[in-house]
């Protein structure tokens, strides 16, 4: 018996997400019964509302799936940050600003400088790729970044969603443009040669002759020993994301509902074509 296409394409789907992250209950809204009492049309505004919350809902179940998956909370990455930076890259791949390398790189300003706050992620390959050390600007702080500006000279770090942009050699050797996307956060990263590179000071050895990492004029400096591999990894328009305690910062890219929307279109993508005519 030849099954519908319709419904065939909607078990497929369901397939291709659910092995991938973790089971997740689809379960439609309910509606209440009819008591005898005058029905009202419904508030298209409420129903909106049910709709996003919902999405919302689903999509940091799915995060958290693949948050656990990858042992992230051992590794000290929060999940409210990790939940943040996953939102942005589906943000960001709806928009057709990052390639298709599904590498997600997260750097958590809330923790110590004297801790592990950079993470290199494969999302399609559930792996952590890095954890280790990054600076932050002179000026935002000593041992915690505590200050951020997007403006020229300021040796602030800036936060918010960046995508990698080309390579280059310089003082530090090889080092990694970044595009802030993020307006009036980030956007100047290019005009104050904000870029990932590799140095002396962001290293153990400098946090125990020092009490503390070195920092730098603004850029994400990380070990001098892993800067080449990292670049190498992150490299050609990936995601990167700068968390920080700041109340003032907002951004496009944190829209939940439009990154299950990603999800849910890239994972039926995936879903190879079946002959139904085939008995």
């Amino acid at each position: 018996m030849r099954i519908p296409r319709w419904r065939y394409a909607k078990h497929k789907l369901a397939k291709g997400l659910l092995p991938l992250f973790a089971p997740l209950v689809l379960t439609p809204f309910a509606t209440p019964a009819n008591t005898g009492a005058a029905m009202h049309k419904p508030d298209s505004r409420k129903i909106k509302d049910r709709v996003a919350s919902y999405k919302v809902m689903k999509f940091n179940q799915v995060a958290y799936s693949l948050y656990s998956y990858m042992d992230l909370q051992k590794t000290g990455l929060k999940f409210e940050v990790f939940d943040k930076a996953l939102t942005g890259y589906y943000n960001m791949k709806r928009k057709g600003q990052v390639s298709d390398k599904p590498i997600i790189t997260i750097i958590d300003f809330t923790k110590s400088s004297n801790e592990k706050r950079l993470w290199v992620v494969d999302i399609d390959k559930k792996e952590i790729l890095f954890n280790t050390y990054v600076s932050h600007g002179r000026n935002s702080g000593n041992e915690y970044a505590e200050y951020f500006s997007n403006e020229n000279e300021s040796y602030m770090s800036s936060i918010g969603f960046y995508v990698t942009d080309d390579t280059y050699f310089g003082k530090h050797g090889l080092s990694l443009k970044l595009e802030g996307l993020d307006e009036g956060f980030n956007t100047n990263a290019k005009d104050r040669c904000i870029v990932m590179h590799g140095a002396e000071y962001a290293t153990e050895d400098f946090i125990q002759q020092a009490g503390r990492l070195g920092r730098s004029l603004g850029c994400p400096a990380i070990p001098m020993e892993q800067h080449d591999e990292i670049i190498k990894a992150v490299m050609g328009g990936t995601a990167l994301y700068a968390h920080a305690a700041y109340d003032a910062y907002t951004s496009q890219y944190l829209d939940h509902v439009t990154a299950m929307a990603e999800l849910v279109h890239e994972k039926s993508k995936a879903i190879p074509p079946v002959n139904l005519n085939q008995s």
